[in-house]
């Protein structure tokens, strides 16, 4: 199979747990891939300008910081540490480079869902003015209802959209994630109404795995499941999104394997897609 344009393939470090931040920056340049989304473990204790000129050397784009949000808590004083954290992730992701934010929006078990929505909705709005002023976007990402639990009341695309338009602010939008929105029925309708509000910030790809071995951990390259990833990054791109498609896997058998042939794997897997047509 013929190799692909690699300069719209982002990697997220996480995909590649074992390496550092370095090795994952020589390692995609090498690849010709064209962005990386750097999750906050791998620049935990790091000189973040060095981080930003070390980005800016291996010629790679920083598509985003991931991950901030848990907005929820049964108290202000918890809800009020969640709004100062995400202050502090926001002025990293201006420190390194990176030009949004995936927010990962919490939820407190026992409360409504309603309620959790409404703490969510105060914390990204009392974000928003430090946001504009770091030049750094926020993305809202819908979790697939299995972590409505704990991880995110912001389960379907629907509700994303719902929030993101309420909050009205052109530094707050939607992260799509096909592992955790390829089921929904009028998904396309969503993701078209998410980009004619220019709210429509990345797109993350990998694939659901039928009867997985972990419902967090066992994630599939794409084409190792039952995803339609074509056909979802026909409506992203029917939406007006032309960014980065970004490779997000949590596998424990691929970090567990070496990370090279693993990085050929991610490769081969993406160049197996049709392209979209804009």
């Amino acid at each position: 199979m013929a190799q692909k344009d690699l300069s719209k393939l982002c990697i997220h470090t996480m995909t590649n747990k074992p390496w550092t931040l370095d090795e994952c920056l020589s390692n995609y340049e090498q690849a010709g891939i064209g962005g990386i989304s750097v999750w906050r473990n791998v620049i935990e204790g790091k000189d973040l300008q060095q981080v930003n000129r070390d980005i800016k050397n291996s010629g790679l784009s920083p598509v985003s910081l991931v991950r901030g949000g848990f907005f929820t808590g049964e108290n202000k004083s918890e809800r009020q540490a969640a709004i100062d954290e995400n202050k502090t992730i926001i002025d990293e992701a201006q420190a390194i480079g990176a030009p949004l934010v995936v927010l990962v929006c919490g939820a407190t078990p026992g409360q409504s869902v309603e309620h959790n929505i409404q703490q969510i909705r105060d914390g990204i709005a009392a974000l928003l003015p430090h946001a504009e002023q770091a030049g750094v976007k926020l993305g809202i990402e819908p979790l697939h209802p299995m972590y409505a639990d704990t991880r995110s009341a912001i389960s379907s695309m629907r509700s994303a959209n719902e929030l993101a338009e309420g909050l009205n602010h052109s530094h707050v939008g939607v992260t799509v994630d096909v592992f955790h929105l390829y089921w929904e029925e009028h998904l396309r309708n969503e993701i078209l109404r998410c980009g004619k509000n220019g709210n429509l910030f990345s797109y993350h790809i990998c694939d659901w795995k039928t009867n997985p071995s972990d419902m967090l951990n066992d994630r599939g390259l794409m084409g190792e499941g039952v995803i339609p990833i074509d056909r979802i990054s026909e409506w992203v791109a029917e939406a007006g999104f032309n960014g980065f498609h970004e490779v997000e896997v949590f596998s424990n058998s691929y970090w567990e394997m070496d990370q090279k042939l693993y990085l050929d794997k991610i490769i081969a897997s993406y160049n197996q897609l049709s392209e979209p047509k804009a």
